[in-house]
């Protein structure tokens, strides 16, 4: 069973300090990514954010609506740019994430072990940092004890990987592939523009295909804090545009909480005519 030749694809913008941990926890792994490809979503600081640390970082430059950030168009490219350089396996990790050190090395091992005539797409558990002064406070050893895990998602232990039917569960914040996996799903759906759905959408795409959601211990990743809106009201009207083309595919609203929330402060609503999500004048 041969390790896959691996990378690690983040997209960005903004976030340097976050960048610069990710980089950072990167150089800490038991099995280094044989290539690191960040996306630069309208953010030329990032290309020398990225390569402060990975001096051989591949770095894709992506126009962007910066109220509107294609998150869907950039994981695609990013992992376009991966498998033009000979990736086999592809981990994406947000960019506000830190890889627990065996991170890389545990998801090789999981795929390389199942592949198969199905695809297989692996998540690793993601814990919440508690907030710092500085951003450079969490690069160091020791994240794990300091880490909460998130309540809603499973946490199975080292060494373990756990099978989970509910890919609802499935989130981009750290999940890894092999490549023709990545292709046979035809990546994210780049008809969602901005924030909101794709991921869910992915996660459907997934179940249609008979693929399996693994859930891999060893694989965590540390989410640093930052400051964010719940809801996420600065994303309104991406949510809502969004919520709309995924219940034409899959005929069900995601994220019902948030919408509920946009409802409940007269900034959506549903249209009872068209059956239909909509901002409010």
């Amino acid at each position: 069973m041969s390790s896959p030749r691996t990378a690690v694809v983040t997209i960005a913008h903004g976030r340097h300090e976050h960048l610069r941990g990710q980089g950072w926890g990167l150089l800490q792994q038991t099995r280094r990514p044989d290539d690191y490809v960040v996306v630069a979503m309208g953010d030329a600081a990032i290309a020398t954010v990225a390569r402060e640390l990975h001096p051989d970082a591949r770095l894709v430059e992506l126009p962007a609506d910066l109220a509107d950030l294609p998150l869907a168009e950039a994981r695609n490219a990013g992992a376009e740019a991966a498998v033009a350089a000979g990736a086999e396996a592809l981990v994406f990790l947000d960019v506000d994430c830190i890889p627990a050190p065996t991170m890389v090395e545990r998801y090789a091992a999981v795929l390389a072990s199942r592949a198969g005539s199905t695809p297989v797409v692996a998540c690793g558990e993601v814990r919440y940092l508690p907030p710092v002064a500085h951003p450079a406070e969490y690069r160091a050893p020791g994240l794990a004890g300091r880490a909460e895990p998130h309540p809603a998602r499973p946490a199975p232990q080292p060494d373990t990987v756990l099978a989970d039917a509910d890919v609802r569960l499935f989130w981009s914040l750290s999940f890894a592939l092999r490549t023709h996996d990545w292709e046979a799903l035809g990546g994210f759906d780049e008809a969602y523009s901005g924030y909101g759905a794709e991921d869910t959408d992915f996660g459907q795409r997934l179940a249609a295909a008979d693929g399996e959601l693994l859930w891999v211990g060893g694989a965590a990743a540390y989410h640093q804090h930052h400051t964010s809106a719940v809801p996420p009201v600065q994303h309104l009207h991406s949510i809502v545009r969004n919520a709309n083309v995924f219940h034409d595919r899959w005929g069900w609203f995601p994220m019902e909480g948030w919408l509920a929330e946009f409802e409940a402060r007269h900034l959506a609503e549903l249209d009872p005519t068209t059956g239909r999500w909509r901002v409010r004048a």
